[in-house]
């Protein structure tokens, strides 16, 4: 039988942090759960794509906007499950017998976010990030996303759009996502270089936006000025 999980790992210009983020994925590949990794880069000018092929994960390469990346880097999986990565989100040791139960049982969801930095700033911008998808249903890309193939196609799966496009398939399988044991601990840079609570604020303003109508695209941009 074949091993039934995919990463989908989209990348960016990530050369700092993916080497760390295969890593975490080795002891899934010793378990024999993971099936293959996709790496779907979006134009990358460093040594991102030297070093996927180096770590033997299946590359795919178009134009950036993380949406579009996603739904290419899903269409070339093969695996009845798939595990969604941020490039800078690193799994705990021992998150996978946590996904191996969760895939048995047939459960969809998403791990508990953590940063990789001490204080009272990043613990709480993480603890609203895992209560508002508890609460509200709307876990984001950086807390790494468990999802059946069979679901992610019933919800027409990820949208090609540049910002938001895990809070559109978060909205599409409202109440089919679960909060599993695993932690994901994810970069936090562009906090510490915006502000914790600036930023936070912002991406608040940028969800409701959202949320209320706002073009993607137009987020995108302003996003992108920030």
């Amino acid at each position: 039988m074949r091993a039934p999980l995919s990463i989908i790992i989209p990348t960016l210009n990530a050369q700092a942090d993916l080497p760390a983020t295969l890593a975490s994925l080795i002891e899934g590949l010793q378990a024999g759960v993971i099936r293959e990794v996709i790496v779907s880069d979006g134009g990358s000018g460093d040594q991102t794509l030297d070093i996927a092929e180096e770590a033997g994960a299946v590359v795919v390469t178009a134009a950036p906007g993380r949406g579009g990346q996603l739904r290419r880097g899903v269409a070339a999986s093969k695996g009845t499950w798939l595990l969604v990565l941020h490039a800078d989100t690193q799994l705990d040791a021992g998150w996978t017998s946590i996904v191996k139960e969760a895939m048995a049982e047939d459960f969809s969801g998403y791990g508990h976010l953590r940063f990789r930095a001490e204080g009272f700033a990043p613990a709480a911008v993480a603890t609203w990030a895992n209560w508002r998808s508890r609460v509200f249903g709307l876990p984001y890309g950086d807390q790494g996303l468990l999802i059946s193939r069979t679901l992610y196609d019933s919800a027409g799966g990820y949208p090609d759009i540049p910002l938001m496009e895990d809070v559109a398939l978060a909205r599409a399988l409202k109440g089919r996502l679960f909060a599993l044991a695993f932690t994901a601990r994810t970069g936090a840079e562009r906090y510490q270089e915006g502000g914790w609570f600036r930023r936070g604020a912002r991406n608040l303003m940028t969800l409701i936006r959202f949320l209320l109508g706002a073009d993607p695209e137009v987020l995108a941009r302003a996003y992108r000025r920030r």
